[in-house]
């Protein structure tokens, strides 16, 4: 994949997925995927880095026709019934290694696309017509690692591959209050949220790479790094001069958010509405 005239740099976006069943949902994160979808220029292939591939050492799927997998359970038959028949790319993942060179690359033929991917595509390009590709996320590198990742994968953008990272900013299971009403939130959730926000805004990933100098709220937030670190490979990926859309940052149900980033949106229409 080169750098080709017809494709203008792409964005780069992080989607707070959230459940599994929203792909089946019709809510305000889901119309909001939809959004951003239909506001993007037309990829050329997508680069997901999802919270549910956490691995030890680096793999990038190659097989030319991933599998949906269905990675939970307790959930509706209708949602393991759901299928996202996008094609894989061994092309973009052999670019993928290369950038990432000398750091070894597995090209896995095994794992397929999970509901941190397929849960999020299905609304941003439910036509399934655009080649996929999973990047997993070391397990064993520190904070600084993932975003390092992200920058070495910029160059993507220039070759029109739209790279996406599907987490959550805030995810906090146990401590999720379902009697309250899904726009419950916790103060210490709504203040994290808001300090990785202005850290965006103001362009200080070194703020968000050491965020567990931020204190009580984020051991609260952050339990464990895996829903947070794709947010690190988008802000690796970004330019300077890129612009920045904020879309649903709410936080449901006290310790959950829902936020959702776009880092270098064409055009004066923001493909990401509060």
């Amino acid at each position: 994949m080169t750098t080709d005239a017809r494709h203008a740099r792409m964005p780069v976006v992080f989607l707070g997925h959230g459940s599994p069943m929203n792909a089946l949902e019709n809510n305000r994160f889901t119309q909001s995927w939809a959004h951003i979808g239909r506001a993007t220029p037309r990829p050329r292939a997508i680069l997901v880095v999802s919270a549910h591939w956490y691995t030890r050492g680096l793999a990038v799927t190659a097989m030319p026709a991933p599998r949906t997998i269905h990675d939970f359970g307790g959930f509706p038959q209708a949602l393991f019934d759901l299928r996202y028949p996008a094609p894989g790319s061994a092309v973009l993942a052999t670019r993928v290694r290369e950038l990432l060179r000398p750091k070894p690359v597995v090209l896995d033929e095994g794992w397929g696309l999970d509901h941190g991917a397929w849960s999020v595509l299905v609304h941003a390009f439910p036509q399934a017509d655009i080649p996929v590709v999973q990047l997993s996320m070391d397990r064993t590198q520190p904070p600084a690692h993932h975003h390092e990742i992200g920058r070495l994968l910029r160059p993507l953008r220039d070759e029109g591959v739209l790279i996406i990272g599907s987490g959550n900013v805030v995810h906090n299971l146990a401590a999720m209050d379902w009697g309250g009403g899904p726009d419950t939130v916790y103060d210490w959730a709504q203040r994290f949220q808001e300090a990785v926000c202005a850290a965006i805004a103001e362009d200080r990933p070194e703020t968000l790479i050491a965020f567990e100098s931020l204190g009580p709220d984020a051991r609260r937030a952050i339990p464990s790094a895996d829903h947070y670190l794709p947010l690190l490979y988008v802000l690796g990926a970004r330019h300077a001069d890129d612009s920045v859309h904020f879309a649903t940052p709410q936080v449901t149900h006290g310790s959950l958010s829902m936020l959702s980033v776009v880092i270098g949106a064409h055009g004066d229409k923001s493909p990401a509405a509060n």
